[in-house]
């Protein structure tokens, strides 16, 4: 059973083939199987080796096999609660909504809209349960140890960027990029919700790291290529800056999670987030 295996509490959650991208990189990792939790088997959950950090691939093993629409992210949130993990890093791919945001530069978003429409939000469903405080949307403690990481890294890093969650699998149209520029959004993804919903509901810290794929449809005048990334959302350079950056975030997601290894919980109030119903008697 994987939760029985040792490790640091923290955990990564990777992107479309992830796993893939950690093994060019070298990573060596131990597979412990999926858990069984109410809401179905969760993804997979690997170890790494040296480090006793798991990863667990929301889309798949192999590469985009489940899409962010269909991800069982209550079964995979509720495995790592299981197996005892208290901290979460997540890695994205958005594409950029502000044209200043550079393709293929990494970053650590400081808030997001949520526009996604048939998405399984909570553990409590039909209880008076789950009113949680969304400010701040990530815990302030793992957004600082990932800044800290790539402030080292590269001088400098924007964390201040408003994330808007779609729906999927389809992507935005001109028209709705349009719309959420009017809002704020920033950056334009499918991933983090309802990801950092529910580990709020467990008491789980949650933040995410991103590398900026592409730019929105409408920001850029593109043609249609069938048979590529995005169909022709990102030229040949750009694409190149993109594998660069899929390439490091493995190694600054471990960094930062060495980081906050040992460091009590005691600075953040994600811990905390369902005390009244612990007070209520409502949940354990």
């Amino acid at each position: 059973m994987p939760k029985t295996q040792k490790h640091s509490g923290i955990a990564v959650i990777g992107g479309s083939a992830g796993c893939l991208v950690l093994k060019e990189c070298g990573a060596k990792l131990r597979n412990l199987g999926s858990v069984e939790t109410p809401f179905g088997p969760s993804a997979p959950v690997h170890a790494f080796e040296d480090s006793g950090v798991v990863y667990m691939s929301r889309h798949g093993e192999k590469s985009y096999e489940v899409s962010a629409s269909f991800v069982n992210y209550r079964a995979n949130i509720w495995a790592l609660k299981e197996m005892g993990v208290e901290r979460i890093i997540a890695w994205s791919g958005p594409g950029a909504i502000d044209e200043s945001v550079a393709i293929g530069e990494v970053v650590v978003p400081g808030d997001l809209i949520d526009e996604t429409k048939r998405r399984d939000y909570t553990f409590f469903e039909g209880a008076g349960v789950g009113f949680v405080r969304q400010n701040p949307t990530f815990c302030p403690c793992v957004s600082e140890a990932l800044v800290g990481v790539c402030e080292g890294h590269f001088g400098r890093v924007r964390s201040d960027l408003v994330y808007v969650c779609t729906e999927g699998p389809r992507l935005e149209t001109a028209a709705e990029i349009r719309k959420f520029r009017v809002f704020g959004g920033q950056l334009v993804g499918m991933t983090l919700v309802p990801e950092v919903f529910l580990a709020k509901e467990l008491e789980m810290c949650y933040a995410a790291l991103c590398y900026v794929t592409n730019y929105a449809e409408g920001l850029r005048r593109r043609q249609f290529r069938p048979g590529v990334l995005f169909e022709g959302l990102l030229d040949d350079e750009e694409r190149h800056r993109v594998d660069e950056a899929a390439r490091r975030l493995p190694g600054l997601a471990l960094e930062a999670a060495s980081a906050l290894a040992g460091k009590p919980r005691d600075s953040c109030s994600c811990s905390k987030a369902m005390e009244r119903y612990r007070r209520r008697g409502d949940v354990g």
